[in-house]
This record gives structure tokens, C-alpha cells and sequence, in this order.
């Protein structure tokens, strides 16, 4: 009884500190009737406008921002990081309600976002955000760069070869290079389509190669079988029926239901495999955590523990309980970076950094409840997997 009298006067609480109105980054309190709704339930309040270019989608943005619930408690902020966040505008790399609020935006402009849950994180617990949360945003539209236009491949008079799985592919232009095989690490450049010409992803938009390795799992199985077909320098178009990629569920919202996809690949470097060494965990006391996430201490580390909040930069191999790999930064010679803490990775991952010290090595044993869950990840890791993690934790950035 006492609890839920707390839970109420919480909940109370919250709703009154909202009639009031919400607070900008200086303290000032801007009312309600000061925002615009959209159709979606955005509302949006720009305090400090420049009057200059939006950006549309496609292009690729820089904020600056600080999100809150409706309480004023702050759960995420680039500001301390000193750092805007960089992400494609209107392909679904963040919450639909910041997809359409920064849409909004001209360079520079600062504005508040309150955004209902529904274009939110909806009824998923994201830890430190939990299910059905309003947000809270205080925004500034840093910088933003005009998409680069992508010119799909011309497949006009080229063979269209069909495997034993359905998969189709069309080489557009033979390359010279080395060829592929199982475990040696593929450098890509792509672009992403339905089957209606809808652009849904391109490393080419970024910028940036995209390096897996082939035959891990690590993406989806159109892919796995295609670039076995190729070799460097190679421009190939995949077409790719749903049950070699995103199944039945599809992913969405960029990937539809029993969605096939349409694939422009340019394989730019072929590169060996790299030999993975599993810590240690030899005569290493085991700890366990109130959650149900174990882990051991293989090497320790120095400084502070991870604060929730901090980025981190992290090499990692993942495990099925079989001792299989499915995912590794090791084997692909990069580290990742990641926030802690504000519900971008498992809840396991997001607890046990927190554990932990730069230089640290640990091992943990995350129960499927603190992974993917009862729905695993469809094509990577199975329904109710427990998983082990291999976890270095390189560098705090600041």
C-alpha cells in the first residue's frame, strides 16, 4: 500500500511539474501554450531561431542536445560529452519523433521537444528509460550536410543469375581482386532498397565503409551468400528474397513484413581473418549482481568506474553458450564506441560497463532476460539465449 501511495504522489508530482511547463537548458520555464502540435503528437517549441536552411531527409545532421523526462531529470546529454550526435536524417537511426522534429529545424535553430511515447521508445524498457515515457528534449541543430545523391547501378543488358536459395545477383562490373572465403574480413561500400525504389540505408549517404566478417552471422544471409560470390573490386546488385533477410517481421520501421531487398555492392578490400583468444577465466572468482548478470574479472584496469552517461570506446566477442562466436569488434580490428547506461545496448551491456575501469578485461554470463530477450535478435541470436561477452574497455572518452 505504502508503494503505490509513493508511485502515485510520483506520478502526481510529474503531472503538476508539466502543467507548470517544462524548462529550456538555462532554467526557464516555457508554458505549454507556447508549442505547436503536430498530427504524429510532437510538440515543438524553437526559442532561438536563425532563419537559415532545413535539412530534409537524407542528409546527415549534428545536435547538440539534452533529454529529460517530464520531471526535469535528465537521462541523456551530448553537452558533457562535448560532442554533438551525427546521425542520418529520416532513415530511422533515431526515434521518429527526433526524425521529425529536427526536419523542422533550421542550422542552428534551438528549440524544445516534448515527444509521446508512441514516437518515442513506445512500451519498451530501454533501462534508464522506462516503458511508455514522455520525453523531453532540449535541441540545437548544430550543422547539417546535403545528402550525396546516389545513382543506382545500371543492371540494362547484364545476366541475372539465380543461387539455390533464391538469392539473384547481377555482377555490373568485374573486379581483379582477391577473393572471398569463410572468416576473412570484407570492407563495403552499399545502398539499400526495396523492392518500390525507396532508399532505405547507404553506407555511400555516410561516408563511411562498412567492414563484417564473412560467414559469422553477423549480417543478414543474402548478404553471407552474395559476397561469397565476389571478389575486390567487384560492383554487384543483390536481390534478396525476405527469408534471406529480415524474415517475416521485417525490421521495422525502415524494413516492412516479408520485405525482399534490392542491394548495390561495391566490395572494396578483402582482408584476413583475425584469430580471436578467449579470456582466461582460470582460478577467476565468479560475481554475481542482484539482476542476474555474472561476470569475472580477468585483468584490472585503472581510474574511475564508467559512469551512466559516459561514452566509452570497447572491444568485445560475443558467445553462444556452445562457445560459437556471433559477433565480434576483435575480429573486425575496431573498437566501438557506445553511450552507457542510456539504453542503447542490452541491459546486460549497460549494467556491467558500469562495473568496470579503463584497461579493464571481463568476462560477463548475461541471462536472456538482460539480452534479446524471449524474441532473441531474428537472424544473430536465437529466442531466450544466454550469452556470453569477452569485454575490454579501451578508453573513457571525455
Amino acid at each position: 500500500m505504502k508503494s503505490s501511495l509513493i508511485l502515485f504522489l510520483i506520478a502526481i508530482n510529474a503531472i503538476f511539474a508539466y502543467s507548470q511547463g517544462v524548462k529550456d537548458s538555462q532554467g526557464n520555464i516555457i508554458p505549454d501554450n507556447k508549442f505547436t502540435s503536430t498530427a504524429s503528437g510532437l510538440k515543438f517549441y524553437i526559442y532561438e531561431s536563425q532563419g537559415l536552411a532545413k535539412p530534409v531527409s537524407g542528409d546527415k545532421v549534428s545536435v547538440h542536445y539534452t533529454g529529460k523526462f517530464l520531471d526535469d531529470k535528465i537521462f541523456d546529454s551530448s553537452i558533457g560529452r562535448g560532442k554533438p550526435l551525427d546521425f542520418t536524417l529520416g532513415v530511422g537511426q533515431v526515434i521518429a519523433g527526433w526524425d521529425e522534429g529536427i526536419s523542422l529545424l533550421g542550422k542552428g535553430d534551438k528549440a524544445m521537444f516534448i515527444i509521446p511515447p508512441q514516437i518515442a521508445y513506445g512500451s519498451t524498457d530501454r533501462g534508464t528509460i522506462p516503458a511508455n515515457s514522455t520525453l523531453v528534449f532540449d535541441v540545437n541543430l548544430v550543422d547539417f550536410a546535403p545528402q550525396k545523391k546516389i545513382e543506382e547501378y545500371n543492371t540494362k543488358g547484364k545476366d541475372t543469375i539465380t543461387t539455390s536459395t533464391g538469392l539473384k545477383y547481377i555482377i555490373v562490373e568485374k573486379g581483379k581482386g582477391k577473393k572471398t572465403e569463410t572468416g576473412t574480413n570484407v570492407v563495403v561500400h552499399y545502398s539499400g532498397y526495396l523492392k518500390d525504389g525507396k532508399m532505405f540505408d547507404s553506407s555511400v549517404k555516410r561516408g563511411e565503409t562498412f567492414k563484417f566478417e564473412l560467414g559469422a552471422g553477423q549480417v543478414i544471409k543474402g548478404w553471407d551468400e552474395g559476397l561469397y560470390l565476389m571478389q575486390e573490386g567487384d560492383k554487384c546488385r543483390l536481390i534478396i528474397p525476405y527469408i534471406l533477410a529480415y524474415g517475416e517481421a521485417g525490421r521495422p520501421p525502415q524494413i516492412p513484413e516479408k520485405a525482399d531487398l534490392i542491394f548495390d555492392v561495391e566490395l572494396i578490400q578483402v582482408l584476413p581473418p583475425i584469430v580471436v583468444e578467449k579470456f582466461d577465466i582460470k582460478g577467476k572468482k565468479e560475481y554475481s549482481t542482484p539482476s542476474g548478470l555474472k561476470y569475472y574479472i580477468v585483468k584490472e584496469g585503472i581510474g574511475e568506474l564508467v559512469k551512466s552517461g559516459e561514452k566509452v570506446q570497447v572491444h568485445y566477442t560475443g558467445y553462444f553458450l556452445d562457445g560459437k562466436i556471433f559477433d565480434s569488434s576483435v575480429k573486425r580490428g575496431q573498437p566501438i564506441e557506445l553511450s552507457v547506461g542510456v539504453g542503447k545496448v542490452i541491459k546486460g551491456w549497460d549494467e556491467g560497463l558500469q562495473l568496470m575501469k579503463k584497461g579493464d578485461k571481463f568476462r560477463f554470463l548475461i541471462p536472456y532476460s538482460l539480452a534479446y530477450g524471449e524474441q532473441g535478435y531474428p537472424g544473430a541470436i536465437p529466442p531466450k539465449s544466454d550469452l556470453i561477452f569477452d569485454v575490454e574497455l579501451v578508453n573513457i572518452v571525455k
